[in-house]
């Protein structure tokens, strides 16, 4: 797949354990990204954040189960994205989303012989 040079980031911040019909919500975002054939999704895990309702969200070595933050990055042509914000309008109830130009400088996949 080959992309412009200029093109769209859009990210979405939610709460590790969101779920959504049963299965985390970071899963099901990036597989309907796959679905929809965008170029790639990556999931970040935070380690120490606070959102809406202020409540500190921290990675701490004992305590496993916190929900941690977590960000999920797509970078792909902004009418690629826009496919996906209906599903994101649906499954997102806390968290926040932004959309901003970005400016893509390389993109490459070397394809196995």
């Amino acid at each position: 797949m080959e992309l412009p040079e200029n093109g769209t980031l859009l990210r979405i911040f939610i709460g590790e354990t969101d779920k959504h019909n049963g299965k985390l919500l970071y899963e099901a975002i990036v597989s309907k990204a796959k679905e929809l054939n965008l170029a790639g999704a990556t999931v970040f895990r935070g380690i120490l954040g606070f959102g809406a309702q202020s409540r500190i969200h921290a990675a701490k070595f004992l305590r496993l189960s916190e929900d941690e933050p977590v960000v999920i990055e797509i970078v792909d042509k902004k009418e690629r994205i826009e496919q996906i914000l209906p599903f994101l309008n649906e499954v997102v109830d806390n968290g926040l989303i932004t959309m901003e130009e970005v400016k893509i400088l390389k993109y490459v996949h070397k394809r196995k012989k």
